[in-house]
């Protein structure tokens, strides 16, 4: 299994993320009660509400300590049962994945806003496309809008307090002109947005990215399948090469069960199986050994949002 050690998805493509300002990251670190050189990292899974199984992973990730943050996909079918279950239990730090694509092969879905306004962003049968390069192709970003909108809108109206806002497959970014609708979204709602330091994003994206912290210094994900390398081995690599300032591990968490294997079938990569991995990974105690052998300091984004 590949891994990273800094990267950002962009449109579809990786970019490393260097380190932002020395200042940013003192003024961040200290802000939030730790020595200025330190190595923060939020541990956040995504997908939440997309199967029932990959809420009774993540739920168990909270409960164990294995995560401190995760994001919600709203237009999903089982985004209800975990916002209940938010509501007995909250507060959790939660965020809104921002969901523009549906890329299974046969479990599809569209979005909030009625079909007819949003047409941009459905394809034939009525779904989101499966790639954010289909996205960029078709969206109007007036559309786009609405429908980021909506989504928070129906988390808020189903009782989430969203600490952030982010972004499935990183469809926001499709084009600069969608991820200035997302910026102003969250600055319009008050919840930081996960985005990477501008001296790494592309020329004709960085107008967009002016008035933006890029508050992630380092951000690290598995992202595709071998075989050659073990889930501890490449998160351990992961794990030591993180640099004082804000980082984040992302994580795709799910039972391995008939459910998730029928959703991602087809999907090796964020499959059934690599879902369960990540699960029992984080939840292990080799994983919080690592965390202390490095001096990591573990944050969430209800911290952040707290203190920007």
């Amino acid at each position: 299994m590949k891994n990273t050690a800094t990267v950002a998805i962009l449109s579809g493509m990786i970019f490393v993320v260097a380190p932002a300002a020395a200042q940013q990251q003192k003024n961040l670190a200290q802000r939030l009660g730790y020595e200025a050189d330190a190595k923060l990292l939020i541990v956040h899974a995504d997908d939440i509400g997309l199967a029932r199984s990959v809420n009774i992973a993540s739920v168990q990730a909270f409960e164990n300590g294995g995560i401190t943050s995760g994001s919600v996909m709203v237009p999903c079918p089982w985004f209800p049962d975990f916002a209940a279950y938010y509501r007995e239990l909250q507060p959790l730090d939660v965020g809104i994945h921002i969901t523009l694509t549906a890329e299974w092969d046969y479990y599809k879905w569209g979005g909030i806003s009625p079909a007819g306004e949003i047409s941009s962003l459905l394809d034939e049968n009525g779904h989101f496309y499966s790639t954010v390069e289909e996205v960029g192709m078709h969206a109007e970003p007036a559309e786009v809008e609405k429908e980021i909108r909506a989504q928070i809108e129906r988390a808020l109206a189903l009782g989430i307090k969203p600490t952030h806002l982010d972004t499935h497959m990183g469809s926001v970014m499709a084009t600069p002109e969608l991820l200035q609708i997302y910026f102003e979204i969250g600055r319009e709602y008050g919840l930081p947005v996960l985005t990477i330091p501008q001296e790494d994003v592309p020329e004709e994206y960085r107008d967009a990215l002016v008035a933006q912290d890029g508050l992630v210094d380092g951000l690290y994900m598995m992202y595709a399948d071998d075989s050659t390398q073990s889930w501890s081995e490449a998160y351990g690599e992961m794990i030591a090469a993180m640099e004082p300032g804000l980082n984040q591990l992302i994580v795709h968490l799910a039972i391995d069960d008939t459910e998730m294997q029928a959703v991602a079938v087809n999907h090796p990569d964020f499959g059934s199986a690599w879902r369960q991995k990540d699960l029992d990974f984080v939840t292990s105690k080799e994983f919080r050994d690592l965390l202390e052998a490095h001096d990591i300091k573990l944050v969430s984004w209800d911290q952040i949002r707290k203190v920007m």
